[in-house]
């Protein structure tokens, strides 16, 4: 899961996570110059230094890294480890597992550049996993290098860093089928030249895919093997979660440059609670059952309930986010199927939030919204 940054810059809304995190990129570059850590070829850092990174930590100097991922470490250690091979990485999950996060950090910390990227649609075409022409260049002098537009991939290749794959099964079966090649034989040909861009060493790709696009396309089986899969999971714990949204919406609050809005841990918490509980099927005390929702329900739509309620409360509201703030982002997020999801979450506040301890001001909120 995903976490905050302190080292964001006010003029830009989102920094690429080798600026965003360049202090702490730089500190752990100086801590494996002293401790001499092997690294893989291209490699801005050890594995060791990527994994505290990712996961955060204190280096000898005192310097406090944070962590941009809550979840098992073993998970992130495998996944560097792949990196590390021959072997492509295929990160899955449910939406809002932090995927993009993830590969985003990998190939910063690995790289010093994550935005070598693909972004798969159903229009993805051929040339953004191979290569284009400038076609003023083409006609004019015919094919030639300088009329050839690399993709990502190619960049990647030439330089012997990461590229990232976002939403690989949303993009057609015989596009994705160009990777076999890039792949198998880190080879990319160029018939049209009569040429080929081999991979330098240090180069991989990091794919991300949605457990619920399963269907979508496919990866054929050639492809599949040509990755590691490495599935992130939800938050194993309340606590855990609502670690997550709290520190990622102090990250965006800043970026966005919000009103500091206090004492909103008591609404996260509930946010998380009801998420986590609808998700599940099952109360938290694990004695009444529930519908489930057609949604995800992610810490990544937590985050975004309680972002636009902190902007509500601090704009609209007397700066201290209460029920009211969230209640319409809750409704939102969970009502996604109007003919189905609307009777979810009724269900849910007659039987659970209504009589909840602490929950009438937020069960008034949510019925005013929802009538």
């Amino acid at each position: 899961m995903s976490l905050a940054s302190n080292d964001t810059q006010p003029t830009v809304l989102r920094q690429h996570a080798e600026q965003a995190f360049a202090t702490e990129l730089e500190a752990l570059r100086k801590a494996d110059a002293d401790s001499g850590r092997p690294k893989p070829p291209r490699w801005k850092l050890s594995p060791w230094a990527v994994a505290t990174y990712l996961l955060g930590g204190t280096l000898d100097d005192g310097t406090v890294i944070s962590p941009k991922y809550i979840g098992p470490r073993r998970i992130v250690e495998i996944a560097i480890a792949t990196l590390a091979t021959d072997r492509a990485l295929l990160l899955v999950g449910v939406p809002g597992t932090a995927k993009t996060w993830v590969s985003e950090h990998l190939a910063a910390a690995i790289s010093g550049d994550s935005t070598l990227l693909v972004q798969g649609t159903a229009g993805t075409p051929e040339e953004a996993m191979r290569y284009g022409w400038n076609y003023a260049q083409l006609l004019a002098h015919g094919p030639s290098r300088d009329a050839l537009v690399p993709s990502p991939l190619m960049r990647a290749m030439a330089t012997g860093a990461i590229a990232r794959i976002e939403e690989l099964t949303r993009i057609p079966a015989d596009v994705q089928d160009t990777l076999i090649t890039i792949l198998s034989e880190k080879t990319l040909p160029i018939p049209e030249l009569g040429e080929e861009t081999q991979a330098e060493k240090g180069f991989s790709v990091i794919a991300t895919a949605n457990d619920r696009d399963k269907g979508v396309n496919d990866l054929s089986s050639a492809l599949r093997r040509r990755f590691n899969t490495v599935v992130l999971p939800l938050p194993g714990t309340a606590e855990e979660e609502i670690a997550i949204v709290s520190q990622r919406v102090q990250s965006l609050g800043k970026a966005l440059e919000l009103p500091e809005v206090p004492a909103a841990h008591e609404e996260i918490r509930r946010v998380v609670t009801v998420f986590r509980e609808l998700r599940s099927g099952l109360t938290a005390d694990g004695k009444t059952k529930l519908k489930t929702p057609s949604g995800t329900l992610s810490p990544a739509e937590a985050i975004s309930v309680v972002a636009g309620g902190i902007a509500l409360a601090a704009h609209f509201g007397d700066g201290t986010l209460r029920p009211a703030d969230v209640a319409a982002g809750i409704l939102g997020a969970v009502v996604k199927d109007a003919s189905t999801d609307k009777l979810v979450w009724q269900e849910y506040l007659e039987t659970v939030a209504r009589g909840r301890e602490g929950w009438t001001e937020f069960y008034r909120s949510c019925r005013e919204v929802s009538a």
